[in-house]
């Protein structure tokens, strides 16, 4: 029997490293340590643990405030909880949360709303948490807690792209804490960064090009005045345009014949016309030709 649940799925991001830093023994008992603390959590909330899944756990809410509420609160403690670890063994959190049917069979269960909040888990940075749309119906902004659009993200096992947000959660955000989360995700090289932005590689052929935030948005096409030039007849002359937009790369189509993208790690290709949508992690983008096309001129791309 199908139920509307609010699904929320956890990840240790790190924890290989750490297996091989303190070897099996001490690693699971540091693994367990915090699945367990993670658990009580979700139950304090009123969520119900599922299952442990290793260094993951899925549970189940009744509720989207209440999820909202658990999962905020696991990333402002467990922040602080690691302050007291060695860097080497820290594991941030990683969440996806989801809200939709759920099909229950002997305790366990099932359902796109299910597959979502674990893709959405494995796609989020450390740290981070995730949602699909409805998983925030009914939930306000607390203090300190804004919900960012992402945009639609293709979800491997989905025939639609999902429209994702990011639960932003860091109240006061005092500089310690930013300096402490930037150990923790060595990303991209602070260094190479000028503000609390990102930044984008570009890669065509023997072009390699990388932008930083501020200097966006930039323009991929055929003309020469392009900020990233692909000459192939398939593309317009001003194909695509890269935005910064609420701390996110968009991807927005200008063109005729219009994008493909294709996600690092699997997932049904994304079509764009006159479209656009969040570009994250890595990938490739093909221009005015689908993937399908093994000519097709192929921009592949690095978000950090």
């Amino acid at each position: 029997m199908s139920d509307s649940k609010t699904v929320v799925f956890t990840d240790l991001f790190g924890s290989t490293s750490v297996f091989e830093a303190l070897g099996n023994a001490k690693a699971t008992q540091a693994v367990t340590q915090v699945t367990t603390w993670i658990g009580k959590v979700i139950e304090g909330h009123g969520g119900r643990v599922v299952k442990m899944l290793g260094d993951g756990v899925l549970a189940l809410f009744n509720d989207n405030p209440s999820a909202i509420d658990a999962v905020v609160e696991l990333q402002r403690k467990h922040q602080k909880r690691m302050t007291q670890i060695a860097p080497s063994n820290r594991m941030p959190i990683r969440i996806g949360v989801a809200s939709g049917a759920v099909e229950i069979v002997a305790g366990d269960c099932y359902g796109d709303a299910v597959n979502v909040a674990a893709r959405l888990s494995d796609l989020a940075g450390p740290s981070q948490i995730w949602t699909n749309g409805a998983a925030l119906d009914a939930v306000n902004e607390a203090e300190g807690v804004r919900f960012r659009v992402l945009g639609p993200i293709s979800i491997r096992g989905r025939a639609e792209p999902c429209t994702v947000y990011q639960v932003d959660w860091e109240d006061d955000a005092p500089s310690a804490l930013l300096t402490m989360q930037s150990d923790l995700v060595p990303l991209f090289d602070p260094a190479q960064v000028d503000t609390l932005g990102g930044q984008i590689e570009l890669v065509w052929l023997n072009e390699r090009m990388t932008f930083k935030s501020f200097e966006l948005p930039i323009h991929i096409g055929r003309l020469r005045r392009a900020e990233f030039v692909v000459d192939d007849p398939r593309v317009s002359r001003t194909h695509a345009r890269i935005d910064w937009r609420n701390g996110s790369m968009m991807l927005v189509d200008l063109s005729s014949y219009g994008c493909w993208v294709r996600f690092s790690g699997g997932g049904s290709d994304v079509l764009l016309r006159r479209e656009e949508c969040v570009l994250h992690g890595r990938g490739q983008i093909a221009l005015g030709s689908s993937f399908a096309d093994l000519s097709a001129p192929i921009v592949t791309f690095s978000v950090s």
